[in-house]
């Protein structure tokens, strides 16, 4: 849990040094580290397809790291409140909004087969806004500690606000989905979509990619599918080495017992 808390608070300081663009897609890294530490310290052997995933994962976090936008200076959270209030983010934002409560009130209690899309959705749209909200934070305090006082302008707390009401639906339905379906399926479809929309948002806000060309653009995009390709394989393969460790007299009593 100590780990944990440390990692997240890394991340959040990486958002006042680098663009969502970049930081987010490198949220896959997390996954590599987990299979790699549990294939030597818990014994969960690594399939070949599960190595491949990995690489795919490291091979496509390059890409997007080499290529990544700069991150625009901001001397002010009033200049990311400029931002927000622009008509395209702000027609996104209620987009999100909208969505998410059709999600939450009419779509999760009256569909049972789409039920695991509805809470991914729904934690992915208002993880688009959490990721840009907990920017503003982080830029807040990297300019409070550099001796410009943030919180005592009303749009820094208003972005902690939205934190907090943001993260508190985002763990309530993330846990209901993994809850209800397999991990396995739940925690590629969330990086996905979790990270589209973030990238959708952040473009939207920020224009990180205004200053870029097609192929710095393209090259990005490639990084990006590249590191999809390699979490889903990660996942769906991640018990193929366990199976294989397996005694042939175990599984030879799994299957007498089966039939």
């Amino acid at each position: 849990m100590t780990a944990m808390i440390l990692g997240e608070v890394a991340n959040f300081a990486a958002y006042a040094f680098a663009p969502a663009i970049l930081v987010t897609p490198l949220g896959a890294l997390s996954i590599i580290f987990s299979a790699v530490l549990a294939h030597f310290i818990l014994k969960e052997r690594l399939h070949m397809f599960g190595v491949v995933g990995c690489i795919l994962c490291v091979v496509g976090s390059v890409g997007i790291v080499l290529h990544a936008p700069k991150e625009k200076k901001i001397d002010s959270v009033n200049e990311i409140w400029h931002l927000a209030t622009q008509p395209g983010f702000i027609v996104y934002s209620c987009l999100a909004v909208v969505v998410a409560l059709v999600l939450i009130f009419w779509v999760v209690h009256r569909t049972e087969q789409r039920k695991m899309l509805a809470y991914i959705a729904i934690c992915s749209l208002m993880g688009s806004l959490t990721v840009i909200s907990v920017k503003a934070v982080a830029i807040a305090l990297k300019l409070s500690f550099n001796g410009v006082n943030q919180f005592i302008y009303i749009p820094t707390w208003f972005f902690i606000v939205v934190v907090i009401i943001c993260c508190l639906v985002q763990l309530n339905y993330l846990n209901k989905a993994l809850d209800s379906f397999n991990t396995a399926v739940v925690s590629p479809v969330y990086y996905v979509m979790f990270t589209i929309l973030t990238i959708i948002a952040n473009m939207i806000m920020y224009k990180d990619w205004a200053s870029q060309n097609a192929t710095q653009i393209a090259t990005e995009l490639c990084g990006f599918v590249t590191i999809v390709a390699g979490t889903f394989l990660l996942h769906k393969t991640r018990d193929m080495g366990n199976e294989q460790s397996e005694s042939p007299s175990l599984r030879g009593e799994c299957e007498l017992q089966n039939h």
